[in-house]
């Protein structure tokens, strides 16, 4: 017969098996099974030396045998560190914002860094502060704030501190303490656009630009006049647009009634250089329809580079922007940013990286022999 003392304690066993299978293994669970130190799990987790081969793998096996995961508000109470950076984005299903997203967060995964990712869906000051104050709470080791327009970067601005270091994507920005800029260079990609029409020996460049609220619309437009400078050009003001294919319809269709009127003054254009590609797109479409060759009347030039830019009909001449380049460079300056924080300095820093010009069947010299521009003198290539 059983003793009821025995039943009692089998019952006891049991009780207490159940409630370890009901809460999560511990460090100091993974050490009984392994028959070692917590301390030794410890260096295991946290891929420390002295730690024979034989010992690692063991605890490795109890690991895998209990489960066991890492508690990360443990761990960021015992290292006060998170692993984990903040990534803003605009929700706004643009090339620029997404393809950086992307670059930033294999970046921050090759660093062996988390990314807690928010996508602000309207670019207001509060959503942009509520992000940042939630980032923070979370514990993040710094912030990436991918920002097209101003009004975001001056929320990050006010934002930034020392102690939780911000990058902002924006070209022409200005970085402060704790406060780092990282951008394609817009200008140089703009310039390398205007200065290959130029080249080609076409005697003025027309400019079909972005939404001038956006940062890197704005800072295509200074490449653009910068370069027409540089080769001695008067002045004249670009054609405001915004992203859009249907944009780039409307003003080659506005160009081709204007040149029909007769008028000198409105003559169609020989060289257009388009702010991104799907502008370029709707003026290819514009004057299909209107039976202008490309590039035997008019040359285009795109920005971007967006998947199936060679297969437009022709293939679209485009500048090539670096967003894997940008994303590395962008985790790059968080890092440094962090370093100096943890040896008590407070920098500012930015950084540019430098697209490239992608030349294909869009663009040729134009129609009939014109002199070609020339630079003024002592102007830079």
């Amino acid at each position: 017969m059983t003793d009821v003392g025995d039943l009692v304690a089998v019952a006891d066993t049991a009780a207490a098996a159940g409630r370890a299978l009901l809460r999560r293994p511990s460090l100091h669970d993974v050490a009984l099974h392994a028959g070692v130190s917590h301390q030794t799990v410890s260096r295991v987790i946290n891929d420390r030396p002295n730690v024979s081969p034989d010992t690692r793998a063991r605890v490795q096996a109890a690991i895998d045998a209990l489960g066991y995961r890492r508690n990360a508000a443990a761990r960021i109470l015992a290292t006060n560190r998170s692993q984990t950076l903040g990534l803003m984005v605009q929700g706004e299903p643009r090339l620029g914002p997404a393809s950086t997203m992307l670059g930033v967060a294999a970046a921050a995964r090759d660093a062996g860094r988390y990314v807690s990712l928010a996508v602000v869906a309207e670019p207001s000051e509060q959503a942009t502060t509520e992000t940042l104050e939630y980032f923070r709470d979370q514990a993040v080791e710094g912030i990436v704030v991918i920002a097209p327009v101003a009004d975001i970067v001056e929320v990050a601005r006010a934002a930034a501190s020392p102690s939780v270091p911000v990058v902002v994507v924006a070209a022409g920005e200005r970085p402060r303490p704790g406060f780092f800029v990282a951008s394609v260079d817009q200008q140089l990609g703009a310039a390398l656009a205007t200065r290959h029409l130029l080249e080609l020996g076409h005697a003025d460049v027309v400019h079909v630009t972005g939404p001038l609220d956006w940062h890197d619309a704005v800072e295509r437009v200074h490449g653009w006049r910068a370069e027409r400078a540089a080769w001695g050009l008067p002045e004249r003001d670009p054609l405001v647009a915004d992203w859009t294919s249907a944009a780039g319809y409307r003003i080659g269709r506005r160009l081709l009634a204007h040149a029909a009127s007769g008028d000198p003054v409105d003559a169609l254009p020989t060289a257009i250089f388009a702010a991104n590609d799907q502008l370029a797109l709707g003026l290819l479409r514009a004057f299909d329809e209107a039976g202008v060759e490309v590039p035997g009347r008019v040359s285009i030039v795109g920005y971007d580079d967006i998947e199936g830019a060679d297969y437009f009909t022709p293939p679209l001449t485009t500048v090539r922007q670096p967003f894997e380049e940008l994303g590395k460079t962008c985790i790059e300056l968080l890092l440094a940013g962090m370093s100096a924080k943890a040896a008590g300095e407070v920098p500012e820093r930015s950084a540019k990286v430098a697209p490239t010009l992608v030349v294909r069947a869009t663009t040729a010299p134009p129609p009939r022999a014109q002199p070609p521009a020339r630079r003024s003198r002592g102007s830079r290539r």
